[in-house]
């Protein structure tokens, strides 16, 4: 398979993946009743915000994926897609933000875990790792406030 497809396949699934899951997990009355800390920022940012990032996600993936299918690296990565996956569905549509902290801590392990394997064997994928790495600290630190207050 040639590289531009590959990347193709990569950004296409996770960015994919990402708005099936949050077309079927919207913040809905239960979320806007929450107590939110003043740091949280207004609902149309996460949107933007996510499809950037998932294209990053699918970018390294892809580049993670040519270096060695089943390799360590790619392991990881998918690990965290699956985690990734999995937030929404627990945050928003079980309503079970202590669940969803849980998944995000070990969410954000398997990031910087990604970031530290590929960083001597692909620096670029590692890099852009980093601000999905930023976003989930931020998201983290919004996801445990909102379970400390309420």
């Amino acid at each position: 398979m040639n590289k531009a497809l590959t990347y193709i396949i990569f950004v296409a699934i996770v960015l994919g993946g990402g708005l099936a899951i949050g077309v079927n997990n919207l913040p809905g009355e239960w979320y806007q009743s929450l107590a939110k800390p003043p740091f949280n920022p207004p609902n149309w940012v996460f949107g933007p915000a996510w499809t950037v990032l998932y294209v990053l996600i699918g970018i390294a993936g892809a580049r993670t994926w040519m270096r060695g299918h089943l390799s360590v690296g790619m392991l990881i990565w998918a690990g965290q897609m699956v985690l990734n996956f999995l937030w929404s569905p627990f945050f928003f549509g079980l309503q079970a933000p202590a669940v969803a902290l849980a998944i995000i801590l070990m969410l954000l392990l398997l990031i910087l875990a990604f970031i530290g394997n590929r960083w001597q064997a692909d620096r670029i994928a590692a890099l852009l790792f980093v601000p999905y790495a930023a976003w989930v600290i931020f998201a983290t630190t919004l996801n445990a406030s909102i379970v400390y207050l309420n």
